[in-house]
């Protein structure tokens, strides 16, 4: 245990100035955004809109990341990681904000369009930057520590969510609707402090117009044709996840509230401790990686996961409902950051901000194609055969992922040598 704690430690101590601001940037954000995602579904349902409008609203803002993380994703690597990040914060808590404050239907679904583009350049620019600023010794650890920071912020999100709608209604006497949308503008303040940490961050200027000019995306092609085979290759894996994972992962709190009938407090806890149980599962994932290596890492973890999504699907005990939720979170979320590693390794710079689009733009094609399709199934056969099928399409969908990925990446992807990283700060 002591080997472990020092080895994060010393890890830690070896980021440079970047990567620590980018981390104090994304636990505020992050804190904001889990307060507004785990208890958005249930402002909609206090307007007086069918879970189909939820559907539709998760689809609007996953289509809008889809379309615009390919050419977010080239703009990042173009223009600059931080821009995009500063940028698309900004933007993206104006629409946060909007959708907290706005009630008609066309409007909400705007926004969470506008949500969605402007996420967009968060995500495809976030592990490029950590990326350009770390080592490959160092990278799977960040990546993995930078997702666990997000698990346990969300954690705190998730927690406050429940938690301060409940107060507001329950303690100071707010109606329903009314306690939400407070609930929501916390969140997004949240979101505002983390611009400050992503304007600090400092970056090298990027390439002249006349070396921009020659990086077309067909002579990126021709120069890097084996990194956009492995972006392809990753990319297939990821949209089967992210059809799976689009059925029941946005409605997770509504399948707690349909199936138990508990309150929105006790879900925000659930929710929570499968973000909490995914941190811990993070921090083990490289030292699985260096037993196995990375692509049994994520094969096995993921694997394991599927038991534990089936026991949530079927079970009528909210005991087995949570613990089976808790694994499956903790063990299918494990994989990413290593997974994240593998690919960023695997291309060169110039098409780090293109690979991460790519992979990010597959999987929310799925949340976008699948949400509708989940809550439909649901509302035609009830809150117990509904969710059993949608969580078992996904354990096939998991399942076929998996395995491609097994078979596609066995063979190790070899190392790139690399530029030393300059530790600022």
């Amino acid at each position: 245990m002591t080997k472990f704690v020092g080895d994060w430690s010393n890890q830690f101590k070896g980021y440079n100035r970047n990567v620590r601001l980018f981390l104090t940037g994304s636990i505020f954000a992050h804190i904001g955004m889990g307060i507004f995602m785990i208890i958005y579904n249930y402002y909609i349902r206090e307007l007086g809109y069918s879970d189909q409008t939820n559907g539709s609203v998760i689809a609007m803002q996953s289509i809008a990341t889809a379309l615009l993380l390919l050419p977010a994703g080239i703009l990042s690597d173009r223009v600059g990681r931080k821009k995009l990040i500063y940028i698309g914060g900004i933007f993206a808590a104006l629409s946060l904000l909007l959708r907290a404050v706005l009630s008609v239907e066309i409007l909400l679904l705007g926004t969470a369009f506008m949500t969605g583009i402007f996420m967009a350049f968060i995500q495809v620019s976030s592990i490029p930057l950590l990326a350009e600023n770390s080592t490959e010794k160092q990278r799977v650890h960040l990546f993995s520590f930078n997702f666990a920071i997000i698990m346990v912020v969300n954690v705190i999100g998730n927690t406050l969510g429940g938690t301060l709608s409940d107060f507001f209604h329950l303690i100071l006497g707010f109606d329903a609707l009314w306690s939400i949308r407070l609930t929501l503008l916390i969140g997004v303040g949240f979101v505002v402090l983390a611009l400050p940490s992503f304007l600090k961050i400092k970056e090298e200027k990027k390439l002249t117009s006349q070396t921009v000019q020659d990086r077309s995306f067909k002579s990126l092609f021709k120069t890097h044709r084996a990194g956009f085979k492995i972006i392809i290759l990753f990319a297939i894996a990821q949209i089967l996840i992210g059809f799976g994972s689009g059925l029941v992962i946005p409605y997770l709190n509504l399948y707690f509230v349909d199936r138990f009938e508990i309150s929105h407090s006790l879900v925000g806890i659930i929710i929570s401790a499968g973000q909490a149980m995914t941190a811990v599962a993070l921090l083990i994932g490289p030292a699985v990686v260096n037993k196995v290596g990375e692509v049994k890492a994520v094969v096995i973890l993921q694997l394991l996961s599927i038991p534990f999504l089936l026991l949530t699907a079927y079970t009528q005990n909210i005991y087995w409902a949570v613990f089976g939720f808790l694994f499956r979170q903790a063990l299918m979320n494990a994989g990413n950051p290593i997974q994240m590693s593998l690919m960023m390794r695997s291309v060169d710079d110039s098409i780090k901000g293109l690979a991460n689009s790519v992979g990010q733009a597959v999987f929310q094609l799925g949340w976008a194609v699948m949400g509708p399709v989940s809550t439909t199934i649901v509302m035609v056969y009830g809150a117990y055969s509904g969710y059993a099928i949608v969580f078992s399409i996904t354990g096939v969908l998991y399942l076929a992922g998996t395995l491609y990925f097994f078979f596609v990446f066995r063979k190790q992807i070899p190392h790139k040598k690399e530029k030393q990283i300059e530790n600022v700060g």
